[in-house]
């Protein structure tokens, strides 16, 4: 199967009707060169709207905490297959989580079009408790603290989105030792042939 028959079940998925009346495609980067796979939550709204995967302040922060620029982010060598392929909307305190099934239903044939990724970096809760699972630490904080313990396959992050300042601010290690990790990780990868 290719990727494209799997965009077009997607899009044909009555689950995902509302976003195909709309003209809104699954959002995501996969390429079979790829070496470094980013898994996150969803596309938020504005990523909706330019169906460009991190084209927002969250994915200006993310390249700088890999170390890549914009072309190499958005090149063949970087795929980005999010917990879920479209915005799944506003709740109460942000937005909604991602649904369950286009993890469970799609991620393992996407990744079967992908045998070269090296490294896949889990954003967020959602992405680590998937692919982690029992060996998530009892808090994001200590996933992410703990990195070293999910290499050379799975390198877990915080959201990259401005309103995490303030778990930063209270967790500078954060910046001072996972960041040039992830980032000479990411450069490894990438300068293989």
């Amino acid at each position: 199967m290719t990727i494209e028959e799997i965009k077009t079940e997607l899009m044909q998925d009555p689950r995902n009707a509302g976003y195909t009346a709309r003209n809104i495609p699954p959002v995501f980067q996969i390429s079979p060169e790829a070496r470094v796979l980013i898994i996150g939550q969803a596309p938020g709204k504005k990523v909706e709207e330019t169906l460009i995967p991190f084209n927002d302040k969250s994915g200006e922060k993310l390249m700088s905490w890999m170390g890549v620029s914009r072309d190499t982010f958005y090149s063949s060598r970087v795929a980005i297959m999010p917990m879920d392929f479209y915005y799944p909307g506003k709740g109460k305190t942000g937005d909604l989580p991602p649904r369950k099934f286009i993890a469970e239903e799609y991620h393992s044939r996407i990744l079967s079009l992908m045998p070269d990724v090296r490294l896949t970096v889990l954003i967020g809760q959602y992405a680590q408790k998937y692919y982690l699972g029992s060996r998530c630490r009892k808090t994001l904080t200590e996933t992410v603290r703990h990195f070293e313990d999910y290499l050379p396959d799975f390198f877990p992050i915080v959201h990259p989105s401005p309103l995490n300042f303030r778990w930063q601010a209270k967790n500078p290690w954060f910046g001072q030792d996972v960041v040039p990790a992830l980032q000479e990780q990411i450069r490894q990868i990438l300068s293989e042939t």
